[in-house]
């Protein structure tokens, strides 16, 4: 497959279809992938190893996607790692909150392999 990516992913996703279905496409496109399936265990994640971009729900138990979001780019340690916002929640209104918290790109729920690959890999490229 050319369509190769060589990153580490982190996933934060509390859906087990889910999580299986992105860590499925991602690896299959040559990526490393770690996941977590609440905010908090991503911040643990986050404080050990460093990924290079952040695919994360919104809706989870404890902390949201966007808090989860604002929180990590407020930390210069943290501020600079892409994070994709991936939900079900489609309105413009969640799209533009979305990136008002830091988001570097919004992907809905149902995507594509190509889709998730794609918005991942453009995030990559935008990173400083």
């Amino acid at each position: 497959m050319q369509n190769t990516l060589t990153a580490t992913v982190l996933i934060v996703e509390d859906t087990p279809s889910e999580m299986e279905l992105m860590s499925h496409y991602l690896r299959e496109s040559g990526c490393v992938v770690l996941g977590a399936t609440t905010a908090k265990d991503a911040l643990e994640i986050v404080s050990r190893q460093r990924p290079d971009v952040i695919v994360t729900d919104v809706v989870m138990p404890g902390i949201s996607g966007f808090e989860l979001c604002r929180n990590l780019k407020k930390h210069t340690e943290t501020a600079n790692v892409p994070i994709i916002i991936c939900t079900s929640k489609n309105q413009d209104i969640d799209r533009l909150w979305g990136m008002k918290q830091g988001a570097d790109a919004y992907l809905t729920k149902p995507y594509t392999q190509d889709e998730l690959v794609q918005v991942v890999r453009s995030a990559m490229q935008r990173k400083p």
